[in-house]
């Protein structure tokens, strides 16, 4: 009886705009407008007419798939994600994914994270400042290795790959986190072999290379461009990852073996039902880099008849339909938030009603189902399929309660919510 009533009301949390979505998307916007943009300003890519990248290094394996696949998505594992990511492996692999994709946000920094005071526990309530301070220290030392030994290990001892994107909490220039740092940190996920080394990003102030590897990259999968963008401050999209990603673009735009592209990324794009939370906050280079993005994916869409999705976190919910605004109206392009990895979870916000489906104050990750891939000739080849995979209490016991305790796991589920109930 307990249980149950423990059941109930977890349910009880959950605000479901509608069912789960399944959305297959085919492109069927006129292009004329966006077109227009691309060849004359600063919004989209033109694709260069001369030369033939066909034969590129993703058109071998484009054809390859004749069978659906799956892959696992979220963000923000942030305050309780040690107990919160063992569990998304644990489920991700039963559903057959074959990779997870994080979109940025792994500890908090700032604070310091739930689930670490389990493990390290934190000095006497009057501990001196000096005591404080030192422990403190000792978080931040610890925070990414802590990350790597109880998120990303998780995953390696199940043998699913792991692919970052670098979120605004893994920058924090006070306490050496920088654009470099972190790639010194997680090199290992950053220079995968699947991992496209073409076209290479030129160095530019800000953007950190250290040995050529950026935060930004992409890899190929069966006709698939994932495209990992880095927009966790202020300052981006910068001019030189623009260029980068433009030229990605092109490549795709005249590789008949591209015939999806899924770019995924910390903060939403500017435009969306998050508004208060993504690239807009940041005006000045944000906005209008954001929407430059947005409107070269419509470009590859529209003109190119290229299947198009965006997927990001930084808000820590799910809701999908997230472009569906006053901004783009008729040019909506299919896209998700999902900050569902561990973080302290958010209220909906009263856009939430524009979405399909939008949940509150649960845990849990995209569960991505891709139809076969380019040589089955079918219509909807290449398309994908996202539903919200929820995790619930016992999941996370199950998954972490060898290293956690019952009390703290409890306490991740009921309590690391910033909901009025």
């Amino acid at each position: 009886m307990e249980l149950a009533c423990a059941e109930f009301r977890e349910r009880i949390s959950i605000l479901r705009m509608t069912i789960v979505i399944r959305a297959t998307f085919v492109a069927a916007f006129a292009a004329a407008v966006f077109l227009a943009a691309s060849a004359s300003g600063p919004f989209g890519f033109v694709a260069a007419q001369s030369g033939n990248l066909a034969g590129g290094p993703n058109a071998t394996s484009a054809a390859t798939s004749s069978a659906t696949w799956h892959f696992a998505v979220a963000g923000d594992s942030r305050n309780c994600g040690d107990v919160v990511m063992p569990a998304i492996a644990t489920d991700a692999k039963a559903r057959g994914a074959r990779f997870f994709w994080h979109l940025g946000d792994f500890r908090a920094v700032y604070a310091i994270d739930e689930d670490f005071l389990d493990t390290h526990p934190a000095p006497a309530e009057f501990a001196s400042a000096e005591e404080n301070a030192k422990y403190m220290d000792l978080y931040r030392s610890l925070a990414w290795e802590d990350f790597i030994a109880n998120q990303l290990n998780p995953f390696g001892n199940l043998d699913l790959r792991v692919f970052l994107a670098i979120g605004n909490h893994e920058l924090d220039p006070a306490n050496h986190r920088t654009r470099a740092e972190y790639i010194a940190a997680f090199r290992k996920w950053l220079t995968w072999p699947e991992i496209a080394h073409k076209p290479k990003p030129a160095s530019a102030p800000g953007d950190a290379p250290e040995d050529e590897v950026f935060p930004y990259y992409h890899w190929m999968m069966n006709g698939i461009d994932f495209i990992t963008l880095d927009n966790a401050s202020n300052e981006q999209f910068s001019a030189t990852q623009l260029q980068w990603f433009e030229k990605v673009l092109e490549q795709d735009a005249q590789d008949p073996g591209v015939g999806t592209i899924v770019v995924g990324m910390h903060k939403p794009l500017p435009g969306s039902l998050s508004e208060d939370h993504s690239m807009s906050e940041s005006p000045d280079v944000g906005v209008p880099s954001g929407r430059r993005v947005y409107r070269d994916l419509l470009n590859a869409q529209n003109v190119f008849h290229k299947k198009v999705y965006v997927v990001a976190s930084h808000s820590h919910y799910y809701m999908d339909n997230v472009f569906n605004t006053d901004y783009w109206k008729d040019n909506v392009l299919p896209g998700w938030i999902v900050g569902t990895a561990g973080a302290q979870r958010y209220e909906l916000p009263p856009s939430a009603k524009f979405s399909h489906d939008a949940i509150q104050g649960m845990y849990g990750y995209l569960l991505a189902t891709v139809n076969p891939g380019m040589a089955t000739g079918s219509a909807t080849n290449g398309s994908i399929q996202f539903e919200f995979e929820m995790l619930h209490r016992k999941d996370l016991h199950d998954a972490a309660g060898k290293k956690f305790s019952r009390e703290v796991i409890d306490r991740c589920f009921d309590q690391n919510k910033r909901i009025p109930f």
